[in-house]
């Protein structure tokens, strides 16, 4: 065969690779890790069943004309007057356990996400002026927040409760004020770094206002360590909800959160009615490790230094 006849090879162009978004990044990052994607399944499921709670539920635990006390202290599985089966049984006053369960988790997840959102959005705020202002103005800020830091969060919410009164908005408010510091103090070292940099000098020579070179340019830069501290404050911020609720400084009977149920059931414990205190500190449990899981790997994946 002649060199004329052989065939030729034909080139064929490189095929370029997609670029990976950052979100296709994060989420790929983030679900390496499987007991990271189990915590985020697993509180996708609980926000679901406390949103739902209204059309699941058998019984509305707010509602005292369907809650009979002859029905009090029945075990799992057990028929309840009205004719329903009580799957976890019910507690010291005739309410349903799942009923309450889902109900409360409603409560705790309003508590841990408003709270959150307020005290990170105050404590930013404080943070960012005292690392722009600098000098006596940053020195008086980080004394306060050294002292609210210094004091047990559990022994101030409790005097801060007792001084409001018990109710939801009062115990979010509460709250607030115990974990500002954390988002102050994140905040400030975060911004001390950013306010040498180029960009921040070079707004400042462009005749910016300082509070939009602090929100437009500074505050954008120093969210990556809030997000963490989000997730790791809400959990916080649900548990000492059930702490206080359980010490009888939160929320009334008439409003069964987690920590309510959990508190009627103490007394039951010794008389084998384990159920009533049982159920709800496993859903609190869930609650809680389910958001410090996804609260973990955000700090890995947002810090990649931290990754192993």
């Amino acid at each position: 065969m002649s060199e004329a006849t052989l065939p030729t090879a034909v080139a064929t162009p490189p095929v370029e690779a997609k670029e990976e978004t950052p979100f296709r990044r994060f989420a790929r990052s983030f679900f390496e890790d499987r007991l990271a994607a189990f915590g985020l399944g697993l509180f996708v499921v609980i926000v679901l069943l406390a949103l739902a709670a209204p059309l699941i539920a058998p019984q509305n635990p707010y509602d005292l004309a369907s809650v009979d006390v002859m029905d009090s202290r029945l075990p799992p599985g057990d028929v309840a007057g009205e004719g329903f089966t009580m799957w976890l049984g019910s507690d010291g006053v005739g309410r349903d356990l799942l009923s309450g369960i889902l109900y409360g988790l409603r409560i705790s997840l309003m508590v841990g996400a408003f709270s959150g959102i307020l005290a990170a959005s105050v404590g930013m705020a404080i943070g960012l002026i005292a690392a722009y202002a600098g000098g006596r103005t940053e020195n008086i800020i980080m004394r306060i927040v050294d002292l609210q830091l210094s004091l047990p969060s559990v022994l101030v919410a409790l005097i801060l409760v007792a001084a409001l009164g018990k109710g939801v908005d009062k115990i979010i408010i509460a709250l607030v004020m115990v974990q500002w510091a954390y988002y102050a103090r994140t905040v400030r070292g975060s911004a001390l770094v950013e306010r040498r940099k180029e960009y921040v000098e070079a707004a400042q020579s462009l005749g910016l206002s300082h509070a939009r070179t602090v929100f437009r340019h500074i505050l954008p830069n120093c969210l990556a360590p809030v997000i963490v501290i989000v997730t790791v404050q809400t959990a916080h911020a649900i548990s000492l909800e059930a702490t206080l609720s359980f010490l009888g400084v939160g929320l009334p009977q008439t409003e069964p959160s987690l920590g309510v149920l959990i508190a009627n059931g103490f007394q039951y414990m010794l008389s084998g009615k384990y159920w009533i205190s049982v159920f709800p500190g496993i859903a609190l449990l869930l609650t809680i490790v389910s958001i410090n899981l996804v609260g973990d790997r955000l700090r890995d994946v947002l810090n990649p230094r931290l990754e192993k």
